[in-house]
């Protein structure tokens, strides 16, 4: 086996709080994450000579900080592995949107190289191997959609079900640190436990709210122009630290109605809700 072809889906947080904050600096966490079929596609050709390249161009990323490159050479340094690779990326999803499209793509490919490479590390060891990346590739390589907490390395499977999504997208690209070092960022929300989660389809998108939203709204109004023109068809929200927004339907039908009717001033797609995600038997 020489090439790989892989898809690397993105995701939403259904609700996302901010619960405290460690001593380093980072925050912690308690979100729910759900795989859509929105998806990159990667594809991997092997290389005898050690080598890591992305071969094909992408605007304001440049390879060296590529996370696909990065998960390449970063697994090649664990392991000693002695071969390389060639990566092309074909992007879907959208660049700073909170859909967690860099994150996916390492995860994505972190578990088509160990297969690649005969690597035969552990779900477990990729996932930590992933952390070192960025707090959102854990969940992509855990393949399960999770309840998590901590900085979101600690997941629980959590079971959701079929639903659809109209997903609206912004046109502003929000920086992460911009707003999680925001001084009208909420940092003390009350934890809860997986059990006090609303169970299968009692659980709705939105309920639980994104503690990220009213900083992400003040400083970027078009998010909440496009969250308040979706919360006229079902309660909205904002994934991640945005800028995309979306809700629930639990129809495609439905889903498609709304979309219909979207402004010309507006972007969004619908997607469906993945029961897990596409590589999910490629690591033990």
């Amino acid at each position: 086996m020489n090439t790989l072809t892989c898809l690397a889906p993105a995701k939403l947080n259904l609700f996302l709080h901010v619960v405290g904050r460690r001593a380093d600096g980072y925050h912690l966490l308690q979100t729910l994450f759900r795989f859509i079929d929105l998806n990159d596609t990667l594809h991997f050709t092997l290389r005898e000579d050690g080598d890591v390249r992305r071969v094909n161009e992408l605007d304001g990323v440049p390879p060296e900080h590529d996370l696909c490159v990065r998960a390449a050479r970063l697994l090649q340094r664990e392991t000693g592995c002695k071969l390389g690779v060639d990566i092309r990326l074909d992007k879907s999803i959208p660049m700073g949107g909170g859909l967690g499209g860099g994150s996916s793509d390492a995860a994505t490919t972190l578990l088509a190289l160990n297969r690649l490479w005969d690597m035969a590390l552990s779900r477990e060891r990729l996932m930590q191997l992933g952390l070192t990346l960025g707090a959102d590739v854990p969940v992509f390589v855990f393949g399960s959609n999770a309840f998590a907490e901590g900085v979101g390395e600690r997941l629980q499977t959590y079971d959701l079900p079929e639903t659809w999504y109209v997903v609206l997208s912004p046109p502003v690209h929000v920086p992460t640190a911009q707003i999680f070092t925001h001084p009208e960022l909420t940092r003390n929300t009350i934890s809860i436990t997986i059990r006090a989660l609303p169970i299968g389809r009692n659980f709705r998108a939105g309920q639980l709210g994104n503690d990220l939203q009213p900083v992400a709204c003040k400083l970027y109004p078009e998010i909440g122009q496009h969250l308040a023109w979706l919360a006229q068809f079902a309660p909205a929200l904002m994934t991640g630290s945005g800028a995309c927004v979306f809700a629930e339907f639990a129809t495609e039908k439905e889903a498609q109605a709304v979309l219909r009717q979207l402004p010309e001033n507006m972007r969004g797609f619908i997607a469906r809700g993945l029961q897990q995600h596409p590589l999910k038997d490629f690591a033990a």
